[in-house]
């Protein structure tokens, strides 16, 4: 099948030429104000995108050649689209209020671009975005599931999050080697952790790093004592519990209480 762009394997592209499917992952997007599309590529959403009435659009794509394609099949996205690397570009900076971002991201780098919308937040409303399957698996799963991982307890502990359709390898050019997922992140309203998020990331890192182990040994690392002067024998039950227990049983608010009742000086992470 002919394409106008050709799709460059250093950037992970692979483009979606399936228009329904482009209209259902538009759709799925409940909040159309303010939107950042993340490598529009030949446009199969940006043509929906910019037909919204009202939408505040803007784009970030690092493919020259897609950026002159787009301008030239698209005119009316001049002044719209950014040159650059979204991993490398100040986000903070494209609206004067939150945002929402969708996308058919590159998979090789989708962790990182997850972990640059954890870092951002508080500006970033909702994300409707093509992953691998297997990340968008693993991203939505729950608690006790064997998928559930660092970026699905970081993730959900600020996101609720669907996962929405499969999409099968033959809709994209060039076809990848593995199925596809369109899922959606909703901010939920936790502002802020109730612990240090520092500590809450260290250990959601080192309990998943050595996920076969139970946490009492995983978290060795970790001095724990129960910090909190109300119902402390309870609270000292609790925690035996929980580090009895492995990292994939573990649901957000119980890491909550375990960083909630770290030892700060005996942290060696």
């Amino acid at each position: 099948m002919y394409h106008p762009v050709k799709a460059k394997k250093y950037f992970g592209q692979h483009f979606l030429t399936d228009n329904n499917i482009a209209l259902k992952i538009v759709t799925s997007l409940q909040d159309k104000n303010n939107v950042l599309e993340i490598g529009p590529g030949t446009g199969i959403l940006t043509k929906y995108l910019f037909n919204i009435p009202d939408i505040n659009l803007k784009l970030v794509e690092i493919d020259k050649e897609s950026i002159e394609y787009l301008l030239k099949i698209y005119p009316e996205l001049k002044g719209k689209i950014i040159s650059a690397d979204f991993m490398q570009y100040d986000i903070k900076t494209l609206f004067n209020s939150t945002f929402n971002i969708i996308g058919n991201f590159p998979y090789n780098i989708s962790s990182q671009i997850l972990f640059k919308i954890l870092e951002n937040r508080d500006i970033v409303n909702e994300v409707v975005g093509m992953f691998q399957k297997e990340v968008a698996v693993r991203i939505s799963s729950d608690c006790g599931n064997k998928n559930y991982g660092i970026l699905s307890v970081l993730l959900q502990a600020f996101y609720n999050i669907e996962y929405l359709f499969t999409v099968n390898e033959q809709v994209f050019t060039p076809h990848p080697k593995v199925k596809s997922a369109v899922i959606r992140m909703v901010r939920n309203n936790v502002k802020s952790l109730e612990c240090d998020e520092k500590i809450f990331f260290s250990i959601v890192k080192t309990a998943f790093n050595q996920r076969r182990k139970i946490l009492k040994n995983a978290l060795s690392s970790f001095k724990f004592s129960v910090t909190e002067n109300i119902s402390v024998l309870n609270n000292e039950n609790i925690l035996i519990g929980l580090l009895l227990k492995r990292a994939e049983q573990l649901n957000v608010d119980e890491f909550v209480f375990l960083a909630k009742n770290v030892t700060l000086k005996e942290i060696t992470q």
